[in-house]
């Protein structure tokens, strides 16, 4: 491990921190891949006397946060706690996995066999070797969100030794659906979405069936090369599960056409904001891994699960939809075989994806047994209806989780761990206090 020099931004003291771990846990003398963590204090505060937060990002494929000073929840945690802002394995400063960095391993056999380890059962090994440099083994407190939740699910299915407390935010998986399962369940709650946000600005309707009609008859080319189909128009449904995102798709639909000598044609504005939603050039692992992440039988391989159930959702099909008059309905969160070949960010790793989407051999990443006898308190938050994880497998799971605490609101979004500010942290550790875990319950500190 090696430490950078310290740092400041309004309100905190931020330290770099980078670790070596194994590529394979299981082969701690092969090769090994970098990890990099933020660690982040209140000003004035003495870091040796507060307890460790680790900060366990969504994804797959996103580095950690990136805040400035206090922002969001941060500003509660900071009463408490010592935060590390871990970059996951493949995210952010740890060591990368993009299209640039995967031909170094070799072809695409040979990527997609490295990529296989990098789901939730690595991350969560990686957090224990991090956490004996750290504190000298000592447990602490993990904060998960989204995917970061399955990740802490996994902790407490794994090494439940290493933590004092877990928080989830919006992040609960299934502990035994398929993935065929989880889009089944998430098909229908896209489309509540898709109908809410019509409901919220009729004018929508005709404006995305416009595009839609323009785009089938010409794709268009984004910065950079990115192939605009109708398909990957759809995709921008993403939007519609966080606490804004209906407000951001209707300002980007509203002035999607402008006037030229050729007729009517999508603006370079437009395309530009499309392209920044679309775009997987800062988190291919999000693409190659997403499916790969409720991946839990060794024989069945996930086989593009939700291209596959899409078929079963024909309101999804934008060609039916443009002969008829119903409102055209965005996708959410669901990887696509055209997504390898509409990004130029994806388009070299396509083979490699279509072997992952093949492959057998997962195994379980949960373990009932364990998670029924837990002793480590949990508390989480669960969206009412959350676009991206579904809430009844969510509920599920707390039933299936001894002790866990659950605050079920439909006060927010996927993201209200970010959008509640200092709220939704706080409503978490309040639950702890009443487990009997209060490292310090101050905002101030």
């Amino acid at each position: 491990m090696t430490v950078a020099r310290s740092y400041r931004q309004p309100g905190v003291v931020l330290t770099d921190h980078r670790f070596t771990v194994p590529l394979d846990h299981a082969r701690p003398d092969g090769e090994r891949i970098e990890l990099y963590g933020r660690e982040v204090v209140a000003t004035g505060q003495d870091p040796e006397r507060l307890p460790w937060l680790l900060y366990l990002e969504g994804g797959p494929g996103f580095g950690a946060r990136r805040f400035i000073g206090r922002q969001a929840w941060l500003e509660r945690a900071l009463g408490g706690y010592r935060v590390l802002f871990l970059d996951q394995r493949g995210t952010g400063r740890s060591t990368p996995l993009t299209r640039q960095t995967l031909p170094v391993r070799g072809n695409p056999a040979e990527q997609a066999e490295y990529l296989a380890h990098f789901r939730s059962d690595a991350i969560v090994r990686d957090a224990e070797v991090v956490r004996a440099h750290l504190t000298g083994g000592a447990p602490w407190t993990v904060l998960g969100q989204s995917f970061g939740g399955f990740c802490v699910t996994h902790y407490l299915s794994t090494a439940p030794e290493g933590l004092t407390a877990a928080l989830v935010t919006g992040g609960l998986p299934s502990l035994d659906a398929t993935a065929d399962q989880v889009y089944e369940a998430a098909y229908p709650r896209i489309e509540r979405k898709n109908l809410a946000h019509y409901a919220r600005y009729p004018m929508d309707a005709e404006r995305a069936r416009r595009i839609a009609a323009h785009l089938a008859e010409r794709p268009a080319l984004l910065p950079g090369g990115y192939r605009l189909t109708v398909e990957a128009f759809q995709s921008l449904g993403m939007l519609l599960g966080s606490g804004d995102g209906s407000h951001q798709l209707h300002y980007l639909l509203e002035d999607a056409f402008v006037p030229t000598i050729g007729g009517p044609a999508l603006s370079d504005a437009f395309l530009e904001n499309v392209h920044a939603h679309l775009s997987f050039a800062g988190h291919p692992l999000y693409a190659l891994l997403h499916e790969a992440i409720y991946a839990q039988d060794p024989t069945a391989p996930t086989d593009w699960a939700a291209e596959r159930v899409r078929a079963h959702h024909p309101r999804f099909d934008a060609a039916k939809t443009l002969a008829g008059d119903e409102p055209l309905l965005f996708t959410g969160e669901t990887i696509h075989p055209w997504h390898f070949t509409s990004d130029p960010a994806l388009a070299p790793l396509r083979e490699t994806a279509e072997l992952l989407a093949a492959r057998t051999g997962w195994q379980p990443l949960y373990d009932a047994g364990r998670l029924a006898a837990n002793e480590v308190p949990v508390a989480a938050a669960v969206y009412h209806d959350d676009m991206y994880v579904d809430t009844d497998h969510s509920l599920r799971t707390a039933r299936a989780i001894r002790g866990l605490k659950t605050w079920v609101t439909d006060e927010y979004e996927h993201d209200g761990v970010r959008a509640g500010g200092p709220r939704v942290l706080d409503r978490l550790l309040s639950l702890l206090d009443d487990q009997g875990v209060s490292p310090r319950t101050s905002p101030s500190g």
